[in-house]
């Protein structure tokens, strides 16, 4: 067991924990990252809609952060958390292989995993020809041959985001989706096609993208796929202190709940930044949210080292307890004596 007593143990070493990282460890904070080494973004190509950084590798940004963070004294760790639980001095984290870290707040960063329907190479074709999302790939992919595929009832919507992108779009619903009345109509103003019928495969040639085949139907040849996966929260250690992930309003998934400004949650003393809470967060979205968890950390630690001053210097006779003393001495029949 790592004896040392860290300030922040950070899980999950992606851009919001580096984010966070960083700041606290800029903070004069000790800080432990513990990275599985998963992003959720590998397959991709590159980082998009990351100010100064668009199309950056994402295992490069992440190793661009790593570096920032030790450069501030912080410390990354290989490793898996599987476990936390409360100490009388704050967490202690148990990781895969047994090893075991304490910390007197815990930043849980673990992202989010995409669930993708069973249809033949799609897997295969996941961050390459089948994408997500448009702010993400649209620029790439603009004026292409573009299919959505049918997932559920946003899919109507994500179909008219990428008509912003090109001309050419196709929506399957693949047994998945029912347009309502006014979603047929906005489907048919902005010239989106729609095909009904299960989707079989995600066809491609020398590993790119060139259509999809229906169960029962013909193929369909296309330049990219945009499909919308479920979203669910890496929520396990969380879980593990009382803290359940829960049906995201939106209806793509499962998150984690957080106050509305630096991520904290029903257990003191437990953060969550990123993906496990915000599921549409884009990676430079990610990291500013662990900079502001960062940043609220470091403030809650500054009011409990304020708090135990405040003791060290007044003892038991502080201000509080001597207006107890008092109010005790003085209420009526203090000592059997009438005022």
């Amino acid at each position: 067991m790592d004896t040392t007593r860290y300030d922040v143990v950070i899980v999950g070493g992606g851009a919001a924990g580096l984010g966070a990282a960083t700041t606290l460890a800029r903070a004069l904070r000790s800080v432990l990252v513990i990275d599985a080494g998963t992003p959720r973004n590998a397959p991709a190509a590159g980082v998009h809609g990351f100010l100064s950084r668009d199309g950056v590798n994402p295992l490069e940004l992440l190793a661009m952060g790593r570096s920032e963070v030790l450069s501030y004294g912080g410390t990354v760790l290989a490793g898996e958390a599987v476990a936390a639980r409360r100490t009388t001095e704050g967490f202690e984290v148990t990781l895969a292989d047994s090893r075991r870290v304490l910390g007197r707040r815990l930043l849980v960063t673990t992202g989010l995993t995409d669930e993708l329907p069973a249809i033949d190479g799609l897997r295969e074709q996941w961050g390459k020809g089948v994408v997500h999302c448009p702010y993400c790939h649209g620029w790439e992919i603009r004026g292409q041959r573009i299919g959505v595929l049918g997932t559920g009832p946003l899919s109507g919507h994500q179909a008219l985001l990428f008509r912003q992108w090109s001309p050419d779009i196709t929506l399957f619903l693949n047994d998945a989706v029912q347009p309502t009345d006014e979603e047929w109509e906005k489907l048919a103003a902005r010239s989106v096609r729609v095909v009904e019928g299960a989707v079989a495969s995600v066809d491609a040639a020398d590993g790119v993208l060139t259509g999809v085949t229906l169960r029962q139907g013909p193929s369909f040849a296309l330049q990219a796929l945009a499909v919308g996966s479920r979203m669910e929260a890496r929520s396990a250690l969380l879980e593990s202190l009382g803290l359940p992930s829960r049906p995201h309003p939106s209806g793509a998934g499962r998150y984690i709940e957080t106050d509305a400004v630096g991520g904290a949650t029903a257990v003191p003393g437990v953060y969550a930044a990123g993906n496990v809470t915000n599921l549409m967060a884009q990676v430079i979205t990610a990291a500013a949210e662990g900079v502001m968890a960062g940043a609220r950390i470091n403030a809650d630690l500054i009011e409990e080292e304020t708090r135990w001053a405040v003791e060290g210097r007044f003892g038991p006779f502080s201000a509080a307890s001597e207006a107890a003393v008092a109010k005790t001495v003085l209420s009526e029949r203090a000592h059997g004596l009438a005022r």
